[in-house]
């Protein structure tokens, strides 16, 4: 008998698609029934157009969920419909917390300066809930060369308590992706350029030095190094795994 939960469809998926390269996860991901309904969840930062451009190529028509904070960078509003238009991706839904949620939290819009967690919660963790509710899977830019819990990431994982994650680009390296942007000359996020190999929000996003690890930039200072939109074991993280 098949094991129908969360764990034994990831388990699944990962023996069949084991050996396959990114392109071919993502492809089957959109139409295997083991998922059932999929979206693409972007944030248009640094690396993001190798799986924009990917799903282009093999669904253009799949939802691709942009979380607008409305704390983010300039260049990567204009950037998401630069992208958006010369990939012809044909359903980009633009999430964000609506007028009333952010009068609520943070009128004034200074949060983020002493509650990071509750700022990116309300801004971007609920409204990606709420437009997440009627997906079954999700798939995400992670890889395992960004280090911290993204480490031992496989293809598929289930986010308890009815969603599975699928990370097609799991087991690049920084080279392919730079090989990839290359290869099919992708236009690059402008702030890239600048010192911003990690790109979120303006305030909580700083230019890496050199040496330094590419992430270190968001949320300089703390501990923190998620926004909370993933989930291990059931429970959202924003700053180290849980032991």
């Amino acid at each position: 008998m098949l094991d129908g939960t969360l764990d034994g469809r990831a388990g699944r998926l990962n023996d069949r698609y084991r050996h396959h390269a990114a392109i071919d996860v993502l492809r089957r991901a959109v139409s295997d029934p083991d998922l059932g309904r999929v979206a693409l969840v972007s944030s248009f930062g640094a690396e993001s157009v190798v799986l924009l451009h990917m799903v282009s190529v093999v669904a253009p028509g799949l939802p691709v969920l942009f979380i607008d904070t409305q704390m983010l960078f300039p260049e990567t509003l204009a950037y998401q419909r630069e992208v958006s238009a010369r990939l012809g991706l044909t359903d980009v839904r633009v999430i964000r917390a609506g007028a009333a949620e952010v009068a609520r939290h943070d009128p004034d819009g200074t949060l983020h300066q002493f509650d990071t967690d509750a700022c990116c919660d309300f801004r971007k963790t609920v409204p990606l809930e709420n437009a997440l509710s009627e997906f079954d899977a999700w798939i995400t830019g992670r890889k395992r060369f960004q280090g911290g819990q993204r480490t031992e990431l496989e293809f598929f994982e289930p986010e308890p308590p009815l969603r599975l994650r699928v990370n097609p680009l799991a087991h690049w390296r920084a080279g392919d992706v730079q090989d990839y942007l290359a290869e099919n000359n992708l236009p690059r996020h402008p702030l890239v350029a600048r010192g911003y190999p990690s790109i979120g929000c303006a305030p909580c996003t700083s230019p890496v030095r050199p040496g330094e690890d590419p992430r270190a930039g968001r949320w300089r200072g703390s501990d923190k190094t998620e926004c909370g939109i993933h989930f291990i074991g059931g429970r959202m993280v924003r700053g180290k795994v849980p032991a």
